[in-house]
């Protein structure tokens, strides 16, 4: 396994197209290399060497990507992401202690005025026009040359990412090379990448799906990626039209919506078959899975990730394989298996926490003693999802740990009801979570977007998991919306809804 990410960058053609954007001549793999000789270079020479915290605001592209690759590969990686406010771009650079922001030539982010107020020097990323996509310099002046500067080796940290912080203050994630290595070796190998293959990104650029399974796996096996400016379900199928892609991985809210488009974009479907897809994140509901595999003609494997693993743990295998809908698949990556409450490794089919150990697992949180005494026990990391194994080895996710109700000592998977909630005719979305209740401790409560031209009742939608499930899952109160309240990556978030939605 290699064990950085210079010999892992090292796979495409000189002339092989490496990334791509809507409208621009691709960025070729010889050139992507020379950028990030180049970027290196320039950051050495103005005195910012390995492991100095970069922290990088920029808006999903190429630019995004080839800067991110680029600062991981001499220095340490830290994206941000584009739409914190003032005090949040505070919080973040300086418990980073960030040594530079990157941003792009005049650029209005608050995070710029933030650097200045904190000391944090200012990089402006000027794109050149002349070059693919991606392809920038950094109007960086050479002063004093760092200490420790060339090219990053296996224990350094090459990026670093903070908790999301729910529930407490967000914790600083470091990531070594050998980390990045591994995650995207094995994401190749899980997804069998090739030179042939061309991925359509469509993830945020600050987040660790996007920017290892989006965009580091497949050029680490010399394929093309294709970046767009970020989500948007109404422009899907026309960059779809324009990349030819052969796979694309997203999070099940942006499948649901690509999906409720696609009757309309049949042609462009049937033009560019896809290999397969992929959804991470957060939990795929087993109907969506089928109607995006029956509208598209193609696998959808299911995986399960995080900041902590580099992101992928698990996932289900591409065919001939088994796909089991439900399930996140098989260990793929690093060691996986469920832990009891006493520290020991329970049996298959027994319930427990879901922990994992190997080499793209974190070292351990950034100055944070505590985190990482309860995060660690006998060697392996503790994941906080809640999940068993059967007797194939294919994981399910029973729940957050953090997110199941307690309600008056019953505990309630939210994801058990979304499930049956999906099943209903007239449900197109939905999520469970719980609110505070004066007795009980906790209630019940879900999120339903209905599909278009349907109609349902609170009442009606009570009365169906009544049937389905003990009174006690039954939602006490449902609420109709257009939209699924969601986090920046576009996921769900259960933790902090009731209060979000004013039911707490």
């Amino acid at each position: 396994m290699l064990q950085a990410l210079k010999p892992l960058l090292a796979a495409g053609a000189d002339e092989a197209p490496a990334l791509g954007a809507p409208g621009r001549r691709a960025l070729s793999f010889g050139e992507l290399r020379a950028l990030i000789a180049r970027t290196v270079a320039a950051l050495n020479g103005a005195g910012i060497g390995r492991n100095d915290a970069v922290a990088i605001v920029l808006p999903n592209g190429p630019e995004m990507a080839a800067c991110y690759m680029a600062c991981a590969s001499g220095v340490t990686s830290a994206p941000l992401n584009p739409a914190y406010r003032a005090d949040e771009f505070e919080f973040y650079l300086a418990d980073l202690q960030a040594k530079a922001l990157i941003v792009e030539r005049g650029s209005a982010s608050p995070a710029v005025e933030v650097a200045a107020r904190l000391g944090v020097r200012l990089i402006e990323l000027v794109s050149r026009a002349e070059g693919g996509a991606g392809d920038f310099d950094l109007a960086l002046p050479a002063t004093t040359p760092a200490a420790q500067g060339g090219d990053a080796q296996p224990g350094d940290v090459s990026m670093v990412l903070h908790t999301s912080g729910t529930t407490s203050r967000p914790k600083i994630v470091p990531l070594t090379q050998a980390n990045l290595a591994a995650s995207a070796q094995n994401i190749a190998a899980t997804l069998q990448f090739s030179a042939r293959d061309r991925g359509l990104n469509i993830m945020p650029l600050f987040h660790i799906h996007g920017l290892i399974a989006g965009v580091l796996a497949p050029l680490s096996a010399g394929s093309f990626v294709f970046c767009t400016p970020g989500f948007n379900a109404l422009k899907f199928f026309g960059w779809m039209d324009e990349a030819a892609p052969t796979w694309f991985t997203a999070v099940p809210t942006m499948h649901q919506a690509i999906l409720s488009r696609a009757s309309k974009s049949a042609e462009i479907i049937a033009k560019h078959p896809l290999r397969f897809m992929r959804s991470s994140s957060s939990s795929m509901p087993p109907q969506v899975i089928a109607e995006a595999e029956a509208t598209f003609g193609a696998p959808l494997v299911e995986s399960y990730g995080m900041t902590e693993a580099t992101h992928q743990m698990a996932s289900n295998p591409l065919p001939p394989r088994a796909r089991k809908p439900g399930t996140v698949g098989v260990a793929a990556g690093p060691e996986v298996a469920i832990m009891g409450e006493d520290g020991s490794i329970l049996p298959r089919g027994a319930v427990g926490e879901i922990v994992i150990r190997g080499a793209n697992v974190t070292p351990g949180y950034l100055n944070n003693d505590k985190a990482n005494a309860e995060a660690f026990v006998n060697g392996w990391f503790r994941t906080g999802d809640q999940g068993q194994m059967d007797a194939e080895g294919y994981l399910s996710i029973t729940g957050r740990l953090k997110e199941i109700i307690n309600r008056g000592g019953e505990k309630v998977s939210p994801r058990e009801v979304d499930e049956i909630l999906m099943d209903h005719a007239a449900v197109a979305q939905v999520v469970c979570f719980g609110m505070p209740h004066p007795k009980l401790g906790e209630e019940v409560a879900a999120v339903v977007v209905l599909r278009e031209g349907a109609a349902a009742t609170e009442r009606e939608l009570q009365a169906f998991v009544a049937t389905r499930a003990a009174e006690f899952k039954v939602p006490k109160k449902i609420l109709f919306m257009d939209e699924i309240p969601k986090g920046a990556t576009g996921k769900l978030q259960r933790i902090g809804l009731a209060a979000k939605l004013g039911l707490a």
